[in-house]
This record gives C-alpha cells, structure tokens and sequence, in this order.
C-alpha cells in the first residue's frame, strides 16, 4: 500500500507542476497577445479558469494525502495520545464520507449530466463534462488515502 501511496504522491506531483506551468505560459500567452500584439486571444482566459479548477480539486487531493490540509488542532493537541488518535480517526472517516457523498457520487452525476445536456465550453468548445471529472477523480484519491490513513493507524 506504501508504493501505491508514493507512486500516486508522485504522478499527482508531477501532474499539478504540469497543470501549473500550463497556467503560467497560458496567462502569459494572455497578456502578451493583449499588450504587445494588441490582439487578446479569445481563449486564453476560459483555458486559465479550467486549469486553475483542476490545480485546486487535485491540488487539495494532494495535500491532504500529505496530511497538510488546514486544520484546526487545538483540541487534539492538547488531549492524550488515545484520544488525538480516535479525534484523526474520525476526522479520517468524516472526510471520508464526504468525499464519497460529495465529491464521489455528487460528482459523478455532475459529470453525467453535463455529459447528457451536451453542455461546451464556449471559447474552446470543449465538453465541460472533461473539466468537472476532476471532482469526482479527486474524491477517489482522498478516500485512497483516509483508507489508508485508517489502515495504518
């Protein structure tokens, strides 16, 4: 479970710089093309609003995989050792159920529906189905990682 862990934690770090460069040379793109050419390209902006979308469901994935979300720890810190391991517990299985409820099942008929409806975006013309499956994929990635966070406590 360990490899699977790493080898995850590195496609999703490799994936968010890829995801970050894209939005960097695209909103650089953006302001070239406005400033210098004095042509904006029409494009660009729903390119950066779909890439920021996914560097931050993936990104959060990530970071809470890396046990590096915000969190407010004034309780547990201050608890004994039994009790700080039953409080991440079950603060394990309620993100768990989140992400199942929400991101996973909510998600899914997001990307079904929006499928269905045939909905586009309207610059780039690509199916927004393709942009909101990163919610429910995300999901699937926490929940990965609570279980194992369970596991091996």
């Amino acid at each position: 479970m360990k490899a699977i862990r790493h080898r995850l934690d590195s496609v999703l770090s490799h994936a968010l710089v890829l995801l970050m460069s894209a939005m960097v040379l695209n909103v650089l793109w953006q302001v070239f093309s406005r400033y210098v050419l004095g042509a904006p390209s029409s494009f660009t902006d729903e390119l950066a609003r779909y890439l920021m979308i996914w560097l931050g469901v993936l990104g959060a994935a990530y970071v809470s995989g890396r046990n590096m979300h915000v969190a407010i720890d004034i309780l547990p810190r201050r608890a004994a050792p039994a009790l700080q391991l039953r409080l991440r517990q079950a603060v394990n299985w309620v993100i768990l159920l989140f992400c199942f409820f929400g991101l996973v099942i909510g998600g899914s008929r997001l990307v079904y529906v929006t499928y269905l409806l045939e909905q586009y975006s309207p610059a780039l013309q690509l199916p927004l189905a393709y942009v909101y499956l990163v919610i429910p994929l995300s999901g699937l990635i926490i929940i990965f990682y609570k279980t194992d966070d369970l596991l091996d406590r």
